[in-house]
């Protein structure tokens, strides 16, 4: 059976009137979809706006590109795993619990009796717990971006200067002309320019579809996805965090950023619960000592009744 080959002809001449081209336009208005919608253009005027052509870009005008777009490639926010874990102890939950813990090791002495020893045990057990959830919750959603990442292409097929060229696809510049086999991951978000035989690529991880969708000349392809069949030539129209792709795993990335509604609520039952406890510390400590003449150790040990009584509350 012949090969069936979809080329169609990239004219240096626009087939419709474009304002601006790669060089004069800002990052933010290139890919403004209400300016230029780059998934959806004319095949030419995507060409035009881009200046490219079937030839590929220049080693130099690549590196200006590099200047001006970034690396291709998803920045990772590198965070100390100590001090992330730390951070899980400064907050108004662990005051309560440091407080309690401080007060049987440190107060809680006099009338001949050693510190509360076992309390203090507890109470250091029950904050690294409560820490240790919290990081490791918190490393999971890291591990998800860093998931995402790891499925990026490492290298590609691109085409400088004139010549096919492998290289890291972190090099890849909106412009660059590339070509994807069977097994290759797209590097980038493109456009198709050439259709060699039956195309299809697997995309499910980007947009559900649960079978690889057949794709031609002019269709769009996305980085992260993986060629099922056939060989193809493409125009890079988006790279990085300009990518689905990449747009993706900034939003799985930025989602532990967001404050919801249930945890602004459930924080102000929290700070009052803690308000309530330091006001009760003070009137018992009034009311013990001021009052009733308690014995040091005895009025200690209330208090540290309150305040072990106060965690499950706070929590």
């Amino acid at each position: 059976m012949a090969e069936k080959t979809e080329q169609p002809e990239i004219s240096e001449k626009p087939q419709q009137q474009i304002s601006g081209n790669i060089t004069s336009l800002t990052v933010e208005e290139l890919y403004d979809k209400d300016k230029f919608d780059l998934s959806t253009m004319e095949q030419g005027d995507v060409i035009t706006l881009l200046q490219t052509s079937k030839d590929g870009l220049t080693s130099d005008e690549a590196a200006r590109r590099v200047e001006k777009f970034g690396y291709n490639k998803l920045e990772q926010k590198e965070t100390n795993a100590f001090l992330q874990f730390l951070s899980f102890m400064w907050n108004p939950l662990s005051w309560v619990m440091e407080a309690a813990a401080i007060v049987s090791i440190a107060l809680a002495n006099g009338d001949g009796k050693p510190p509360d020893y076992p309390d203090f045990v507890g109470i250091v057990l029950l904050l690294l717990a409560n820490s240790l959830i919290g990081f490791y919750e918190e490393r999971q959603a890291g591990n998800a971006v860093k998931a995402l990442m790891e499925s990026l292409a490492p290298e590609c097929k691109v085409k400088r200067d004139g010549e096919w060229k492998t290289m890291e696809a972190a090099e890849l510049v909106p412009g660059d002309i590339i070509s994807i086999k069977l097994g290759d991951v797209v590097p980038a978000d493109g456009r198709l320019i050439a259709a060699h035989g039956q195309v299809s690529i697997d995309q499910a991880a980007l947009t559900g579809e649960s079978l690889p969708v057949g794709k031609e000349a002019g269709d769009e392809i996305f980085s992260g996805s993986t060629v099922k069949q056939g060989e193809a030539e493409a125009v890079v129209i988006g790279t990085g965090l300009n990518t689905f792709f990449g747009r993706a795993a900034k939003l799985v990335g930025d989602a532990g950023d967001d404050v919801g509604h249930l945890q602004i609520v459930l924080t102000h039952i929290g700070n009052f619960c803690l308000v309530s406890i330091g006001i009760f510390v003070v009137v018992e400590i009034l009311v013990m000592y001021a009052a009733f003449r308690y014995a040091y150790r005895r009025g200690i040990e209330n208090l540290l009744v309150l305040l072990v009584g106060g965690i499950p509350i706070a929590m």
